[in-house]
């Protein structure tokens, strides 16, 4: 079985990346869980039809710990298994917690045994948090693969170099590798020649490249993926695409993240981002006094 994360920047599209893609795999004969690592629980409506999800926490809380597999786990589009970790009460405790709680609950429940027949695993996980329990995936190699979505924008950019040095860290102690990066188009000029350029820097690759299609959003508002909204779309076959070549990928690499100043180049080459525009991260302290001194 193949364990895979989703990373990548808040609003990126890694759910609806990931459940379009976990649609092109079940598609393809392979048997797939979901598990969202979003303290939202809604990385996997898509796949359930919009069906509310009752999260690993909330039955927890509500049953207390004498629960079975099928309390926490749902099946969804193309027998897929679907699984959400929730998060703690709003205010109380911390989000993480339910990743590493909804995980350890999977494998004491036997969801990874070889009798249920997994060939994927894939974690959703809650933006480009790479600390606490939103690192479990990494850290306690939970993932094996991991891939990042990002776009052609300067933060999406920023947040998957930041990714790339969290994998470095726990590289050496396990498993843990990076498969490659998925470029959810927004439409920014030479966007492809951009995300192909900063995984050739980060020692990867683009694995592919998704269009930017407005059938997308008439899917998510029906809660279904493309593929089952609208098979023969043009956007079904790109996901097919991801699918397949995630199938094949066998390029799991140790990335060699940049430094700010390489990236801030690397966006001014392809005119992201001008020469008199400010860092990434701002301004620091120091000239921000000396301009107000000025």
């Amino acid at each position: 079985m193949r364990k895979v994360a989703i990373y990548g920047k808040g609003g990126i599209g890694k759910s609806t990346t990931t459940q379009n893609t976990v649609a092109g795999l079940v598609e393809m004969g392979r048997k797939v869980m979901v598990v969202g690592c979003d303290p939202k629980a809604d990385s996997t409506r898509l796949l359930l039809g919009g069906l509310a999800q009752k999260s690993v926490l909330d039955t927890l809380r509500d049953e207390g710990e004498n629960v079975d597999l099928d309390d926490i786990r749902k099946p969804g589009f193309g027998a897929s298994w679907c699984v959400e970790s929730g998060g703690p009460e709003p205010g109380v405790g911390c989000a993480g917690r339910g990743i590493i709680t909804s995980i350890n609950m999977l494998e004491s429940l036997g969801a990874y045994d070889e009798s249920e027949g997994l060939d994927y695993a894939f974690y959703d996980v809650l933006g480009d948090v790479v600390c606490g329990g939103f690192a479990m995936p990494i850290r306690e190699n939970k993932a094996q693969e991991i891939y990042i979505v990002c776009s052609g924008e300067m933060m999406a950019m920023y947040a998957a170099n930041n990714i790339a040095k969290g994998i470095v860290k726990y590289a050496s102690s396990g498993s843990v590798r990076l498969a490659g990066l998925i470029c959810n188009s927004r439409n920014t000029a030479r966007e492809d020649e951009l995300i192909m350029e900063l995984a050739r820097q980060l020692g990867t690759t683009m694995i592919h490249f998704v269009p930017r299609d407005n059938v997308v959003q008439r899917a998510e508002i029906r809660r279904m993926t493309v593929i089952e909204y609208e098979p023969a779309a043009k956007q079904a076959q790109e996901y097919r695409d991801l699918a397949r070549k995630i199938v094949e990928n066998k390029n799991f690499v140790i990335p060699t993240p940049i430094t700010m100043d390489e990236l801030e180049a690397l966006l001014m080459d392809f005119g992201v981002m001008e020469e008199e525009d400010e860092s990434i991260v701002g301004k620091t302290a120091a000239e921000e006094a000396a301009v107000a001194v000025a």
